[in-house]
């Protein structure tokens, strides 16, 4: 996967894992709320990776 597509799934990622949030909170469903937690988690560690590939593109890119 590329640094582009990894922050674009890492983006959608998060934003589903709030509103799994958002929809455990109004429900009191802990699985959800869990569930949602994991999810914005793992989308912000696929941003991370983008960014950590871009960077080293960048620096491969000026040697």
């Amino acid at each position: 996967m590329g640094s582009t597509s990894d922050k674009i799934s890492g983006k959608a990622n998060e934003l589903v894992g709030k509103a799994k949030q958002a929809i455990g909170d109004a429900t009191d469903n802990r699985s959800m709320q869990a569930k949602g937690a994991a999810q914005e988690a793992k989308g912000d560690a696929q941003q991370a990776k983008g960014h950590a590939k871009d960077a080293v593109k960048n620096v491969a890119d000026k040697t």
